[in-house]
Formats: C-alpha cells, structure tokens, sequence
C-alpha cells in the first residue's frame, strides 16, 4: 500500500473507529491506510492530557512537515503539499495564511509564487487552474483589465499601493465601495462597508453614473469624515470620479485588482446580505428610503461572530466616539 499523510477526516474517522474498539489493522482497512500507520498516529499525535484529538493531531502533522522542508521554496515536498491543498479547493491566499500559522521561523511563500505555480501547471497540461475559484489565465489579464473599464478610471491608483495596516482591521476607517445593480445599470444601490466593523452605509443610485455616484458617497460619508481614511473600490466606471469623492472626504482611494473581488471581501458579503432582503430583479428606483434605512439598521445591528457576537453599530459608532476602547485590538473571534 502506497504511503500518503493522513487527512483531517481520515483522523475523525480514527478517533470514532478507536472508541468502539477496534483493532488497528480493522480500522486500518476502514480508513484506507496501513495498521501501523493507525498506530503511529495515535502514539505521535496524543494531546498533552493523552487524549487523542484529530484537529490538534493535524496541527502537529503540518508542523512537522513544515519544520521537515528545506527552506527552499522550490522543495519538492513544498510544491506537492501546496499542489494537495490547492485540490482542496484552498485559495493561494488561505494556503499562505496557513504556512504563517504554523511555520514561522521556516519557509514562506507568497501567494503570488503559488499563482505562477498554477500558471505554469497549466501551461504544461496541468489542471490546477480547474480548482481555482477564479480560473483566469494571466495571458487574458491585459483584456481583462480593459474590458473592466480600468481605461475609463483617470488617474487609477491600485490597492498594491495601500498601506499593508489596512490588512489587519484594526483601526476603523477604512472603507470598501460597491455597487448592488439591477440589469445592466438600470437602477442601483451605492454600499459602503468599513473594513473593520462591518459598519454599512448605502443609498440609492437615481442614476448610474460616475458623478451621481461621487455625489452619493460623499452624502453618506461627509457626515462621519473622520472615520474614512482610505476606499477601495471596484473598478466599475461608476466610480471614475472617485478624485471628487477623495478631495471632498480628505480619504485616498483605490481600486481592487480586476475580477478580483476577494479583495473586497467584507464588501462583497455585505453585498450578499442585502440580497436577502433585495433579490436579483429588484428594482430599486421602487423602494422608499425608509426602505434602505430598515435595511442598513437591521444589518448594522446584526451580532457577528468575528466581532465577538458585537454588533457592528457598535464597534464603529462605539470606537468613533472613543466610548468603546477596542481599538488596535483583533475582533476576530
């Protein structure tokens, strides 16, 4: 039988196999590996109170592999571990969070390394590409960027150029814009997230255009100009005044990468959010204001999990105020 590491099931299914009482050599051929396989597993993963639990047994796996790697990039064993987790439907990005995590003082890749890995897989007939969210060739990007209307945005500074802090949420301030469209812009809703709260300001857009957009913004966010530092948009041409809404807000924008809205991540989901209570084919030139208010107050006092179950009305208005002393502090629960 042909060695492979156990994967996080394989250790569930060991765990619930052991406490019926089953030997090693039957719960090997349940699980699908060598008996001894079984029984090194449950010597070399025991937690300190000597029990037997899979996810902190998978912890101290990828430890050790990770510590076992030359700090080569370019190992085979990195790129076959990397090329697993990308079948697993990981993103470049979660695969390099996870290495941070739990390899520290060893190999670091970015995420950008792993998207060349992909490309050249591709080019030589691989199929990793097929398991990226977004399978897009890096030969299409140049198109890709004009035709997401990067040509039509004067004086487009990209999110490369924002300051790295704004990655780690924690200072509010800095803010994610999109538009919610009904059909091909023929009416539309203007949200605005805060990165770090999740704090949601949105209006209608009576028209689709870049300086109705630009006016929007600056309504919804004049009032609270002190907590809006940066704003990354989407690259939409609705967004090509975004030197007015700037000057007006004293904030620098910028723009996410093309077809890439993972860079908007808490944008994006709040974006899901209002779709429950406005689904596709709403015509939102129909709805009332006080329709958008209800809205916005309802997921603005919604409890999050990574807020630590707070609300994100509260973490916003609470830290703007300075009644909340949270700031600089992670909320990720």
């Amino acid at each position: 039988m042909e060695y492979r590491q156990l994967t996080q099931t394989q250790r569930y299914q060991i765990l619930a196999l052991r406490s019926t009482g089953l030997s090693m050599r039957e719960i090997g051929k349940i699980v699908g590996c060598h008996n001894s396989s079984v029984s090194r597993e449950l010597r070399r993963n025991l937690a300190p109170d000597t029990h037997y639990k899979p996810e902190e047994a998978q912890a101290l796996s990828e430890t050790r592999r990770r510590s076992a790697l030359k700090a080569n990039k370019r190992d085979a064993g990195v790129i076959i571990w990397i090329k697993e987790r990308i079948r697993h439907a990981w993103s470049p990005q979660q695969i390099t969070g996870f290495m941070r995590r739990f390899c520290k003082a060893g190999i670091q890749i970015s995420h950008q390394w792993i998207y060349d890995l992909i490309y050249r897989d591709k080019a030589n007939g691989g199929d990793l590409w097929t398991y990226c969210r977004l399978p897009v060739s890096r030969r299409n990007r140049r198109q890709l960027a004009k035709s997401a209307g990067l040509g039509k945005i004067p004086n487009r500074v990209g999110i490369a150029a924002r300051d790295e802090a704004v990655d780690h949420r924690l200072t509010i301030g800095h803010w994610e814009g999109d538009t919610v469209l009904k059909g091909h812009k023929d009416s539309a809703l203007v949200t605005l997230v805060e990165r770090r709260s999740g704090y949601l300001k949105m209006a209608i857009l009576e028209a689709v255009s870049a300086d109705n957009t630009a006016k929007v913004i600056v309504r919804l966010l004049a009032p609270i100009r002190g907590a809006v530092k940066t704003i990354t948009f989407d690259n939409g041409s609705e967004f090509a005044a975004h030197e007015v809404v700037s000057k007006a807000l004293t904030a620098k924008a910028f723009f996410c990468d093309p077809y890439m809205s993972c860079q908007r991540g808490t944008n994006e989901n709040t974006n899901g959010l209002i779709r429950q209570y406005f689904p596709k084919g709403t015509d939102f030139a129909q709805l009332r204001k006080s329709d958008i208010r209800k809205v916005e107050n309802a997921l603005n006092n919604r409890p999050r999990v990574r807020l630590g179950f707070r609300t994100p009305a509260e973490i916003f208005l609470g830290e703007y105020s300075g009644a909340l002393e949270t700031s600089g502090a992670a909320l990720i629960a």
